[in-house]
């Protein structure tokens, strides 16, 4: 039995915390927040989860996939909504049955805690500010107290403090690459008794060089989240004025804008938030000191695997500790070397799929390929499946997601140009004749 720290009480923290204590360690859990059980969620910071295979799999292994299910709404593809013309439906998977789910997520993070709180060993500690390791120190309303523990992980999200305290000391090394893109939250209320969209997907807004994107919730409204530049004629900062607001958004989302009777409150109120990828290395010092989820590898939203990434990294780690009977020292580098390439690897395709989100999907050449893609897989049953579907619908780690899709297309480019070289000389042979 090991003392641990966890710091961090959000999603990662909370699921990690049930994980360890059903391994029969004594876990403290530090937040910096009150209990979020307890109080409203701020304002504007909800970005709805699209809860995938991932993230479900990690609940199940500890029990807790039916009382999330239970509030949760499935979208089984993407409704592309054109500035003029109609709207289009795109399943995700080839039989269109597949879902990823729409869920809330401070309901998930309320639900994690609960399940933490009753698991054994496992204590939760509200208002609590990291601000020193060695030892640890922490900022409360009552003062600095202090804490020991024989391993501490840092699962305190994209602005880590641990990571922050292991850089002050120069123990690893930190990039932050943002985009040129903030988010901000929008509400889409019930129309009358019911959704103003389609509840079973989810709602895209292309644009070129922006979006907008709508999750169901299950009060009938849905969270709209704007991806927009920081900068420029089209950016968050050009609108200032309510005419300047509800003009834009006639022009560029004109289905939608007599279903937002809120929009000028929430554009003017609601903040903008940062989107980036957080890359740093080493994530464990001597066995006894690691980072886990977004406070090792934050990524951008676009592919819906920040949060189902997080959990895979508590399964992983579990994994890891059961191989090496609970032996930190072993178990923590082993987690880091498995899991490094995958992260790298989901990062680089969520920033990939954003071009495709706000550029391509309108596309009839985009929409044609996902044709001869979804043709493909019914042709091919197992051997050829979608990037999509094995990021969302699998766990096959996400390196090898990557490998075998460039597998699979070099063995469709050149089958393509085997078929183009047969149809060339053939009518070569018709002519000569």
């Amino acid at each position: 039995m090991t003392d641990v720290a966890v710091v961090g009480a959000g999603l990662a923290g909370s699921l990690l915390a049930c994980f360890l204590g059903r391994r029969g360690h004594e876990v403290t859990v530090y937040e910096r927040r009150s209990d979020p059980r307890a109080g409203r969620a701020e304002r504007g910071r909800s970005i709805n989860l699209a809860l995938s295979e991932r993230g479900l799999d990690a609940l199940r292994r500890v029990g807790l996939d039916g009382d999330v299910m239970a509030a949760a709404l499935p979208m089984r593809g993407r409704m592309i909504h054109p500035i003029d013309g109609h709207l289009d439906f795109q399943p995700y998977s080839v039989d269109g049955r597949r879902a990823i789910n729409s869920i809330s997520r401070g309901a998930l993070n309320n639900a994690l805690l609960d399940a933490a709180a009753a698991t054994p060993g496992v204590r939760l500690v509200f208002e609590h500010r990291l601000v020193g390791l060695d030892p640890l120190v922490f900022e409360t309303p009552q003062g600095k107290v202090e804490a020991a523990a024989d391993v501490v992980l840092g699962a305190d999200g994209a602005g880590s403090a641990v990571r922050g305290q292991l850089l002050g000391y120069g123990m690893l090394d930190e990039s932050l690459d943002f985009l040129d893109h903030g988010y901000k939250e929008l509400t889409i209320p019930p129309l009358g008794n019911d959704f103003a969209l389609d509840p079973g997907a989810l709602h895209i807004w292309p644009r070129g060089t922006s979006m907008m994107i709508a999750l169901p919730n299950p009060d009938r409204s849905f969270t709209c989240t704007l991806f927009w530049p920081n900068g420029g004629t089209a950016s968050f900062a050009s609108l200032s004025s309510p005419a300047a607001i509800e003009r834009h958004f006639s022009v560029h989302y004109p289905d939608v804008l007599p279903l937002m009777p809120n929009l000028v409150d929430d554009y003017q109120h609601n903040p903008v938030g940062k989107l980036g990828t957080v890359r740093c290395g080493p994530w464990q010092v001597d066995g006894r000191l690691a980072l886990i989820g977004d406070a090792a590898h934050a990524i951008v939203p676009f592919y819906g695997q920040g949060a189902n990434c997080a959990f895979e990294d508590c399964v992983e780690l579990d994994r890891c500790l059961a191989e090496t009977g609970d032996e930190w020292a072993d178990a923590l580098p082993l987690f880091e070397a498995r899991r490094r390439e995958n992260v790298e690897a989901i990062a680089q395709m969520a920033l990939a799929n954003f071009v495709e989100m706000r550029d391509k999907v309108a596309s009839p050449l985009f929409q044609l390929g996902k044709k001869v893609e979804h043709a493909l897989e019914r042709a091919l049953p197992g051997r050829y499946v979608s990037r999509y579907e094995l990021v969302s619908f699998t766990t096959t780690p996400y390196a090898e997601v990557r490998r075998r899709v460039r597998r699979q297309h070099q063995v469709l480019g050149a089958a393509v140009a085997l078929a183009a070289g047969a149809a060339a000389a053939a009518l070569g042979r018709s002519a000569w004749r």
